[in-house]
């Protein structure tokens, strides 16, 4: 089981927004777009759990997607997840993570969502893992009728990333080129409120992030 963030470090993310994304009565702030990654992939894998075979920290991903208009959800609209493994690894390529494994025709930890009524998709996966120059961050593409609405990243808090990369699956690993969000360049240059900043709350040996997603309606 992974170590817990202090009790101050709970409070502070429960107050940024506790269990689910819950966006500003009348008002809403786009979400910032980011790059969008050399490992993206369009399997259309149709499914909420992602994991297949990986090790890590349970993680549910809680997302809503709204317009910037009105903060009115957004039924309908495809929701692609994808992140690197424990071991820093993304599926489908070659060359990924501290040993240069290929893992050329896997699919583990990228997945499509269609959000429901209320423009809500979830994502049962585990903690990112990190690789050198970035911090732990997810990728997440919206797409509303055939047209990309945002492509972006979501982060997490620094506290609670040092609590689960002390935990199995992360810990033996070398810390060379391990940062923080204070030091990702792509982080401060495309979110420098860190608006993708999901708000945490521990959940059983895991647990559950939330972030509304702003976008440009159709």
């Amino acid at each position: 089981m992974p170590d817990r963030p202090t009790r101050r470090v709970m409070l502070g993310t429960l107050a940024a927004g506790l269990l689910a994304p819950r966006p500003a009565q009348g008002t809403c702030l786009l979400t910032p777009q980011a790059v969008e990654g050399p490992f993206y992939l369009d399997p259309r894998l149709l499914r909420s759990d992602i994991r297949e075979d990986r090790d890590g920290t349970p993680l549910v991903v809680n997302l809503q997607v709204v317009t910037l208009r009105d903060c009115v959800a957004l039924p309908e609209a495809r929701v692609d997840l994808w992140h690197a493994d424990a071991r820093g690894r993304y599926s489908g390529y070659p060359d990924q993570g501290d040993r240069g494994t290929s893992t050329v025709g896997r699919t583990f930890l990228r997945g499509t969502q269609v959000a429901d009524r209320a423009g809500r998709a979830a994502f049962r996966t585990i903690y990112p893992g990190w690789y050198p120059g970035r911090t732990p961050h997810l990728h997440v593409k919206v797409i509303l009728g055939g047209r990309t609405a945002l492509t972006g990243q979501i982060y997490f808090p620094d506290a609670v990333s040092e609590a689960v990369y002390g935990g199995p699956a992360y810990a033996d690993r070398p810390r060379r080129g391990r940062i923080g969000n204070a030091r990702d360049v792509l982080l401060r240059q495309d979110d420098p409120e860190g608006r993708g900043i999901a708000a945490l709350r521990p959940v059983g040996e895991g647990y559950e992030a939330a972030l509304t997603l702003v976008v440009k309606g159709a």
